[in-house]
C-alpha cells in the first residue's frame, strides 16, 4: 500500500481511531449459551426416516 492510500485510510479513520472500545451496558451472554446459540440446527431431523418409509410402503410387492 502506498503512503498516498495510507494518508486516505487513515484521515478516514481519523475521528474515530482513539475512542475507547465499545462496552454494552448489559451483561454479557456466558459462553455456554452463546456456542449453544450457534449450534447445528437439525431442521430435517427424521426426513431420511420418513423418505425410507415412504419408499418401504410404496414398494410393488412381487
Amino acid at each position: 500500500m502506498s503512503n498516498q492510500t495510507e494518508d486516505n485510510v487513515m484521515g478516514k479513520y481519523e475521528q474515530i481511531i482513539d475512542l475507547p472500545h465499545y462496552e454494552p451496558r448489559h451483561t454479557r451472554m456466558p459462553l455456554y449459551n452463546r456456542a449453544a446459540q450457534f449450534a447445528p440446527f437439525a431442521a430435517l431431523s427424521g426426513h431420511y426416516e420418513a423418505i425410507e418409509e415412504t419408499a418401504r410402503q410404496t414398494t410393488a410387492r412381487q
